[in-house]
């Protein structure tokens, strides 16, 4: 049978939420969004032990963590079924945008932009807004379980201004005509790095690190420019800051190295800044250390770099 009757459905849902104010539905959103934990006591539990681990909270502050984490959810998904109204003057009045100067001063480098960024505040939205002022922006996206719903997100994307890459395969080959256009790639680098990551120590737990954004910076000798955006009042703020880059000092593993942990690093400060907007449950932890490929060699690597700091 087709699930074709899963994205009408989406679509009408998203019908019914544009013909009401922003004001509104980020009362539904914050209102619906609490129910999540009716239905997602595991990603709840975990949320809560990952707070406590990564932010030294006692159960009671991570619990109300996570509350203030699901209200902010219920929002955002309220602001993707509203993708349809983001026009120009809709973004320019309730998107405020912090540091343009820096990606700008990033593409008149001319060898495209690396764009650092992660599942915290409302990352779709921070993809039109970079579109809406100008940015030739793309994005690798990982495929959704449900596929209607990957459906309906690519093409919100593409309608607000997006080029959308799915991981993998022949849409690679297109990311990297993109960096050759000189354009932005977006990386939503905070998932966990899997057997082919490098062991970074992120939010406090032993971690695997993806190589993405680095791998890109080093092919290109281009920028790798952080983005995240996190939530005000009636809107939210675009926060892009100072570019990194790839130092080669002709140790390529140390160089690789050096710029993952960095990108982490600069995430997980944003995170520990913005707590109550960053998906605390993920699977960020999933692979162990020594199941990383290598570990022994990776972890001298490590070594060796901390060792010149």
């Amino acid at each position: 049978m087709s699930n074709e009757w899963q994205y009408n459905t989406l679509k009408w849902l998203s019908r019914m939420t544009c013909k009401l104010s922003y004001s509104t539905i980020l009362r539904i959103g914050a209102t619906i969004g609490p129910m999540y934990s009716l239905f997602g006591k595991k990603q709840k539990e975990r949320g809560i032990k990952n707070i406590m681990l990564g932010l030294s909270m006692n159960e009671q502050e991570a619990t109300a963590l996570i509350e203030r984490l699901f209200k902010n959810m219920g929002r955002a998904a309220m602001e993707i079924l509203y993708m349809p109204n983001l026009t120009k003057e809709f973004i320019y009045e309730h998107i405020e945008m912090r540091g343009t100067e820096h990606l700008d001063k990033a593409l008149a480098e001319k060898r495209g932009v690396v764009i650092l960024t992660a599942h915290v505040g409302n990352w779709e939205w921070m993809g039109a807004a970079l579109a809406a002022h100008g940015y030739p922006s793309t994005t690798i996206v990982k495929k959704q379980p449900n596929a209607q719903f990957t459906r309906l997100m690519n093409e919100y994307r593409e309608m607000v201004g997006l080029e959308v890459f799915a991981r993998g395969g022949s849409e690679m080959i297109r990311a990297v005509k993109a960096m050759k256009q000189k354009k932005l790639l977006g990386f939503l680098a905070d998932q966990d790095g899997g057997f082919q990551g490098v062991p970074v120590m992120f939010l406090g737990q032993d971690s695997s690190a993806v190589l993405g954004p680095a791998t890109f910076a080093q092919k290109f000798k281009a920028p790798v420019v952080p983005v995240f955006t996190s939530r005000k009042e009636n809107g939210h703020i675009v926060h892009i800051l100072p570019p990194l880059y790839y130092e080669d000092t002709g140790n390529e593993e140390e160089d690789m190295y050096r710029l993952t942990e960095e990108t982490v690093r600069v995430t997980e400060a944003f995170i520990r800044e913005h707590p109550d907007e960053w998906l605390w449950f993920q699977h960020r932890w999933n692979t162990k250390i020594p199941e990383i490929v290598d570990i022994e060699h990776k972890l001298k690597v490590r070594e060796a770099v901390h060792a010149k700091k």
